[in-house]
């Protein structure tokens, strides 16, 4: 098997309006699909920690094509969900980084419409190349990296 690349990335939110405010208005991704999903009666039951009959989800491309990855917003609106975001020194997907053009100016325009950074631009020398990186949160606390990489 070889992987081509990646799917889509899928998170759980809270709040879909304060999560599209995030990702849609301030990271200016493309809402492809919004829609109410029954869950009862389909595979997703086997997928849950607790049981719910149905949820709303939000499809967003930052480049829509083919084989092009994308992300998922999903909002549970029959009852609250449990959990919380979890750190870097902790089991599970801890962050998801985009590719962004000139970080700086980027950091600058988020930050002037209300983004509150974690990490602001910081330059880093991996064996893999110098990369400029910035991490934020997103309204349920999901670390979120913008990475530029340095020539």
């Amino acid at each position: 098997m070889v992987i081509k690349g990646v799917s889509h990335i899928a998170i759980g939110v809270r709040d879909m309006e304060k999560s599209l405010r995030f990702y849609r208005d301030l990271l200016g991704l493309q809402v492809v699909r919004d829609e109410i999903q029954e869950t009862r009666g389909t595979v997703l039951p086997a997928l849950y920690k607790d049981p719910h009959e149905r949820r709303r989800a939000v499809t967003l491309y930052w480049k829509r094509g083919k084989e092009e990855a994308f992300l998922v917003l999903s909002e549970h609106t029959d009852k609250p969900v449990s959990g919380e975001a979890i750190k870097l020194d902790q089991i599970g997907i801890h962050h998801f980084a985009f590719w962004v053009q000139d970080l700086p100016k980027v950091y600058e325009e988020l930050q002037a419409k209300g983004a509150e950074f974690v990490v602001p631009p910081t330059v880093t020398k991996t064996p893999d190349g110098t990369f400029n990186s910035a991490f934020l949160r997103d309204p349920d606390g999901i670390l979120v990296q913008l990475d530029e990489l340095v020539e």
